[in-house]
């Protein structure tokens, strides 16, 4: 009998709410295991504005009773890690379902500003800014190994685009969570909780061959008079920014994929457990 479709939650919270709904169904469908995404936006964040046409039709409004139903849950980026954690409108509803998502045991996978927003509401851990953007792709190396990690070699490439770093030794020093890997100049790839189903990722790993232009273009045409940091170690032709590599790809498939077995696992051991 093939198994049930994993049923996977995802806020999205970034600001190309189309283009990221895209790449993660590209990134999770893509591997050895069926899934069924549910995208939701949060409530609060339209208090004061009609919710767009397009985010009424790409998802529905966050629900936890459905969000208690998914197998995992993944709460993603957002271009605001440079705002105080007070100023997002919509903070409290993320800080709910973070606790609706421990309550029921579901797997949790935050990425980038969603892994900084989980970190600081679940273990305390202070947001930073960093004196420049991290933006490009770089090489992350391994602290301690982790099954998310499997078939990854050390130095393996990822994407990063963030203004804020999370305090890495409080991190280190708190005995409830471990630091997977990180970049040469110590920044985050990703740290998880021993004993619980969360995982903290830094790195926009479910980008695309061309997000990080698309990056660049939306800050540069939204403020044209700043001069904006260009992605490194991206283009083949980094002097007139052509030709962009995607030499992340074979990360973000093992990646992906050793997720999506661990969230298998976990559900096969719950339904165990029940029965």
């Amino acid at each position: 009998m093939m198994a049930a479709p994993l049923k996977i939650g995802i806020l999205n919270l970034m600001h190309d709410k189309e283009d990221t709904q895209q790449r993660f169904t590209k990134v999770l469908s893509a591997g050895s295991y069926r899934v069924n995404i549910q995208y939701f936006y949060p409530q609060n964040h339209y208090t004061s504005r009609p919710v767009p046409k397009l985010v009424q039709q790409i998802s529905q409004p966050l629900d936890l009773g459905q969000a208690a139903a998914m197998d995992a849950f993944i709460i993603t980026g957002a271009p605001i890690e440079q705002l105080p954690f007070e100023k997002i409108t919509y903070l409290d509803e993320v800080h709910q379902l973070i606790d609706c998502l421990v309550a029921n045991n579901i797997p949790q996978l935050y990425i980038c500003w969603g892994a900084m927003a989980a970190a600081n509401y679940l273990y305390g851990i202070s947001k930073m800014p960093l004196p420049e953007k991290i933006f490009g792709v770089f090489h992350n190396y391994i602290q301690h190994e982790d099954p998310l990690l499997t078939g990854l070699d050390d130095g393996f490439l990822t994407p990063h685009a963030r203004y804020a770093e999370m305090d890495i030794n409080k991190i280190a020093h708190d005995p409830r969570l471990i630091i997977n890997a990180t970049t040469k100049d110590n920044r985050l790839f990703s740290f998880r909780a021993r004993d619980k189903h969360q995982y903290f990722l830094f790195s926009h790993l479910e980008y695309g061959q061309d997000a990080l232009l698309k990056e660049y273009l939306r800050e540069r045409n939204t403020h044209p008079g700043i001069e904006y940091i260009k992605p490194q170690n991206y283009f083949r032709d980094p002097l007139h920014m052509k030709d962009p590599q995607f030499s992340w790809q074979r990360t973000q498939r093992v990646f992906f994929d050793n997720w999506l077995q661990a969230v298998a696992n976990d559900t096969k051991t719950q339904q165990l457990v029940k029965e």
